[in-house]
């Protein structure tokens, strides 16, 4: 099945160059906005699987986009697009819904297996930046995400995995920090977003920091 993409971003020219690099690759791109009302619009209308959303945008910027997105019920995901010295207003963006966040200057490839990968929810794309960047930004007065925040009914399992998660682990690094398979650990995952109604890992990296289970620095 083909993903759906709309491309959100004030300069032309970088809509267009992310259009071609999607559609040489088999992803098809189904709008284009030009600013935050454009890209709510756009999601509107032509239910796409995934935006790629600037932050820095006239009339509306991408971080408000993605909360109206993101406020109701839907299977589409915000992936960020931001520059090299990481922008204070991901993390907000993150805490909102975004599934994940891309540089700019993210290659062709890594660009076209990143839309793909967030559709299936497995969607911290560099556990290491994204790590960093919450590290970096969040605080007590950080902004409260709107998801799911009781842990009590997670296994004491199912809390290793998420704390693992929190500090930035892949599935595999997870699997040989507890002596487990792979499999099991994707299973774990799968019982964790279910429990606390999460879209995907970049909701359970914020909610760990959230709740505390995870703190700055922590590795």
């Amino acid at each position: 099945m083909t993903t759906r993409v709309v491309i959100a971003d004030d300069q032309a020219l970088v809509r267009t160059g992310f259009r071609m690099i999607l559609t040489a690759r088999g992803i098809e791109v189904v709008g284009e906005a030009a600013d935050g009302a454009e890209a709510v619009d756009a999601v509107r209308r032509l239910h796409p699987d995934v935006v790629l959303m600037d932050i820095r945008m006239p009339t509306m910027d991408g971080l408000e986009a993605t909360r109206r997105i993101l406020a109701t019920p839907t299977d589409c995901r915000v992936l960020i697009l931001t520059t090299f010295d990481l922008d204070s207003y991901v993390y907000a963006a993150l805490a909102a819904g975004a599934s994940g966040f891309l540089l700019k200057d993210v290659t062709p490839e890594h660009l076209a297996a990143a839309v793909r990968l967030v559709t299936t929810g497995d969607a911290l794309l560099s556990p290491s930046i994204t790590r960093r960047l919450v590290e970096r930004f969040a605080t007590p007065a950080a902004a409260q995400p709107a998801i799911h925040r009781d842990l009590s009914n997670l296994t004491p399992r199912e809390l290793e995995v998420l704390t693992l998660m929190g500090q930035g682990l892949s599935n595999t690094e997870i699997a040989t920090t507890l002596t487990l398979s792979e499999a099991t650990v994707k299973t774990h995952v799968a019982r964790i977003f279910a429990k606390l109604a999460l879209r995907d890992r970049s909701q359970a990296v914020v909610l760990a920091y959230e709740t505390g289970l995870v703190t700055p620095g922590e590795r």
